[in-house]
């Protein structure tokens, strides 16, 4: 009998921000409609929702169809400042805090692979609010185009210091689940973003948990240690 060659425990782990570790999406899909009624461009919200968490590109592209390039930009810049004065409802999500600082504390690395620009960054960490556990973060400004392209992910690795193969993505989205894959890291997906288990897994999570506290809760038979 052949058998399969064992998985080794990760030493670094990189987490998607928004909608994993900070309940933050459904404010971006509201800045979002405020921004798209501003245009006076009619975008059901549950459509901005199936587009949130991909490159702002791909989101306008996808929502906006052949008006993107006329309306993209102005659309990017009222999002941003909708989303800012939204920014006092953001929330850690349940868990986030304590599985963030336990992965340290067990020596993992940890990553926060995000493309927010910076400013946006800088509103999520304050949220967080555990800097200690943080090893490093990535921002809008280390990659030209954002998920589902595995680029943010590929400087997450190189800002661990670890191969692939030594890392966990965790992630809420379908386009984080493919932008790890792409990249060769292993997923983790959790439904606080609002995707559901079927689509996570068929866009490659190999694990499943509601949030970061159920995750926190099955730590030790998780795929991150």
């Amino acid at each position: 009998m052949i058998e399969a060659a064992p998985v080794a425990s990760p030493t670094a782990v990189l987490f998607d921000v928004d909608g994993t570790l900070v309940d933050s999406n459904y404010l971006h899909v509201e800045a979002w409609a405020h921004a798209f009624a501003d245009l006076d461009v009619d975008v059901p919200a549950w459509r901005i929702h199936r587009a949130i968490g991909q490159d702002s590109v791909k989101l306008l592209d996808a929502l906006l169809g052949d008006r993107a390039d006329e309306l993209g930009n102005r659309g990017k810049e009222l999002h941003s400042q909708y989303y800012k004065q939204l920014a006092d409802r953001l929330k850690p999500l349940d868990g986030a805090r304590d599985l963030l600082t336990t992965l340290h504390d067990r020596g993992l690395t940890v990553v926060l692979a995000t493309s927010a620009p910076e400013d946006e960054l800088e509103i999520l960490t304050d949220t967080l609010d555990v800097n200690d556990a943080i090893t490093a973060t990535t921002n809008a400004d280390d990659v030209e185009t954002a998920k589902p392209d595995p680029s943010i992910v590929e400087v997450a690795l190189g800002k661990a210091g670890v191969k692939a193969g030594n890392a966990i993505f965790v992630g809420d989205s379908v386009w984080d689940c493919i932008a790890a894959s792409r990249a060769g890291v292993r997923t983790v997906g959790l439904l606080c973003g609002g995707f559901s288990s079927a689509e996570l897994l068929s866009a490659g999570a190999i694990a499943i948990y509601d949030d970061p506290a159920a995750l926190l809760r099955e730590l030790s038979l998780s795929p991150l240690v």
